[in-house]
């Protein structure tokens, strides 16, 4: 939510916020909103990083989101 309001806010949503949302959604274990996010970078065109990816990827594990998780770390290897 709060990360949501940033948009309509004087604050910049970028790669650095995104990875910490990022990160706080696969911290709680919530794979899906953290991918969300990952998508919604590439749709902003805000930069995701290997810090990204790497959120990104471990939120899928935890998930247990295996094929997703090898996806996104094939992408990771060929974009860095």
């Amino acid at each position: 939510q709060l990360f949501r309001e940033m948009a309509d806010s004087r604050f910049e949503r970028d790669t650095i916020t995104y990875n910490a949302a990022v990160r706080a959604f696969e911290k709680s274990l919530q794979w899906v909103q953290a991918l969300q996010l990952f998508c919604e970078m590439a749709d902003s065109h805000v930069e995701r990083n290997l810090i990204t990816y790497n959120a990104a990827v471990s939120a899928c594990e935890k998930g247990e989101q295996w094929l997703q998780a090898l996806q996104l770390f094939r992408e990771m290897a060929n974009n860095h």
